[in-house]
């Protein structure tokens, strides 16, 4: 694939809606992999990105402990750039403060409005990339007709009903992000995702291919799904590997953990965390 070193100066104004996806890949500190969805993403100029927060969850810590970040951008048209990028600081005021604040969806809350900018250096990116509705279509397909062939025979439930649900919506969107060789996270479309049960994820490799087939058993992955209400759920386990099934090849991620990443409060699903009592007022 070809990768560039600067955004396209015709780019950078695709990138300033609030109406698109803007997704974030952290390591953290086990050296797994996060998503994040952080709409408030855009260029600052052809070298820098800069990211607004107004709700707190893990990325935002993952960041000042391993600055290295994969993201894509993806807008209602369906033009996408996916790259690398090295988080460098943040600050709570200034001009980039305003502006944030300023955009429709921030400015006329009266629930939250962005507290922190964040400033990141790009390291690599992608040309400008149209979404490949065909191949993703055929995918999907593909993936419907196999994945029953590919549940665990395990019982007890790990993704609730209505995360298994949302993987199975055929106007979900998922996304999945593995750490590489140099330590950075990147991200792939693998909107053709979908729960083959509670405890597993399966997906055919018909879309982006090139890039799921360099995925190798063992490796953990995060897959980020969302549907169109801006709803979404982390998920994260091990991939199996590929495999055939009903003529079709498959690959499958065992989960071991779930994160509600929705504001107001993010917070780990499964394993299930044991009630602390409260005690401080």
């Amino acid at each position: 694939m070809k990768m560039r070193d600067a955004f396209e100066p015709r780019d950078l104004s695709a990138f300033e809606p609030e109406a698109k996806v803007g997704l974030i890949a952290t390591v953290n500190p086990e050296g797994l992999p996060h998503i994040t969805l952080i709409t408030a993403l855009q260029a600052k100029d052809s070298g820098h990105l800069i990211w607004g927060q107004f709700s707190e969850g893990l990325s935002k810590r993952h960041v000042r402990t391993n600055p290295r970040t994969g993201f894509l951008i993806m807008t209602m048209e369906r033009d996408l750039w996916r790259g690398k990028a090295l988080w460098t600081h943040s600050t709570c005021e200034g001009e980039d403060f305003q502006m944030f604040n300023a955009k429709p969806m921030f400015r006329y809350n009266a629930y939250f409005g962005i507290h922190t900018v964040h400033y990141m250096d790009l390291v690599t990116v992608t040309p400008r990339q149209r979404l490949p509705l065909a191949r993703i279509a055929l995918a999907t397909l593909a993936t419907r007709a196999a994945k029953a062939a590919v549940r665990t025979p395990e019982s007890g439930r790990i993704l609730s009903p209505w995360g298994q649900g949302l993987f199975n919506r055929l106007d979900h969107l998922a996304f999945i992000a593995s750490v590489g060789q140099d330590g950075f996270p990147w991200i792939v479309p693998a909107l053709q995702t979908q729960a083959a049960d509670s405890r597993r994820l399966a997906f055919a490799p018909l879309a982006y291919a090139r890039e799921l087939k360099t995925l190798r058993a063992g490796a953990p992955l995060a897959v980020f799904g969302m549907s169109m209400q801006a709803e979404d759920i982390l998920a994260r386990g091990t991939f199996r590997g590929y495999s055939r099934a009903r003529g079709l090849t498959l690959g499958a991620i065992d989960l071991t953990w779930v994160y509600n990443s929705m504001p107001p409060l993010p917070g780990q699903i499964y394993p299930p965390l044991a009630l602390e009592p409260v005690t401080a007022f």
